[in-house]
């Protein structure tokens, strides 16, 4: 089959989830994982034929920081910042006890603070300035793009079919996370989400809810500055500040939580 290569090779591997966002997590500090072999990727997170997960995330080296974080998506290419595979690979590195509590650890929208308290993660997002308001939505990067949007009745919601269409339709090639949300109480927002690179709905998406919290705020929704953003797969928490319509130490906080190991051969 395509994903296969030749000569095989062994992969040892770690299975994390983020309320229930799951992911391939690889020790690459030996920079022996083919990184640049988009079918092995995609095959390990096959949940039919491979390990299965929403993502693969590297744990690599960096002389600056406690570490680096690579984040593919299940397609297999590398993508933006991924919000729960951020706290998980916190998680691990405080397994592989590169720290204690607190670290700082670089990815591909920058560098990010994180602290962890037993399986609780709370991880520094990106500060986010640039927010579209638009007639029926929100758009803003939380470190990967987040189109946000009020649904009535979000449980029986189509969101496989709606968030393609608006992932394909609205932004094109490049697409778009897609989230839509229902609005509880005063400070509590449901969530769920279309993810791009996944192409279907994860059970959490730590950028999206992050997306959301700023985009409630921001439309008046809200007037809170800590927001409850229960998901399909548990609940996830996001504070920030606010000034001039610029949110800064803005913190996504959750579960992060070890599943198994193993090796695959590919």
């Amino acid at each position: 089959m395509k994903y296969v290569s030749l000569p095989p090779m062994i992969i040892k591997f770690y299975k994390y989830q983020g309320t229930g966002n799951d992911f391939v997590v690889v020790d690459n500090r030996a920079k022996t994982f083919p990184k640049n072999n988009s079918d092995i990727i995609s095959y390990l997170c096959d949940r039919n034929f491979g390990v299965g997960a929403d993502g693969l995330i590297l744990l690599e080296n960096d002389e600056n920081v406690d570490f680096k974080m690579v984040y593919f998506n299940a397609d297999g290419k590398e993508s933006t910042m991924c919000g729960n595979g951020g706290r998980c690979i916190v998680a691990f590195a405080h397994k592989l006890a590169l720290f204690e509590k607190n670290t700082t650890f670089i990815a591909i929208d920058g560098l990010h603070h994180a602290s962890i308290n037993e399986n609780i993660v709370s991880l520094q997002m990106i500060d986010v300035e640039n927010i579209s308001v638009e007639e029926n939505h929100v758009f803003t990067d939380t470190g990967s793009p987040h189109h946000v949007q009020l649904v009535q009745n979000l449980a029986t919601f189509d969101i496989y079919n709606e968030g393609k269409r608006i992932r394909n339709e609205i932004y094109g090639t490049e697409g778009s996370n897609v989230n839509f949300v229902e609005q509880v109480d005063s400070a509590t927002f449901k969530v769920r989400t279309y993810e791009r690179g996944v192409e279907n709905e994860t059970l959490a998406c730590g950028t999206g809810v992050t997306a959301v919290a700023i985009a409630m705020h921001k439309t008046k929704k809200t007037d809170s500055n800590n927001i409850s953003l229960p998901v399909m797969g548990g609940k996830l928490s996001v504070s920030f500040s606010e000034k001039n319509g610029v949110y800064t130490n803005v913190f996504l906080t959750g579960s992060a939580k070890f599943v198994f190991k193993g090796e695959i051969t590919v």
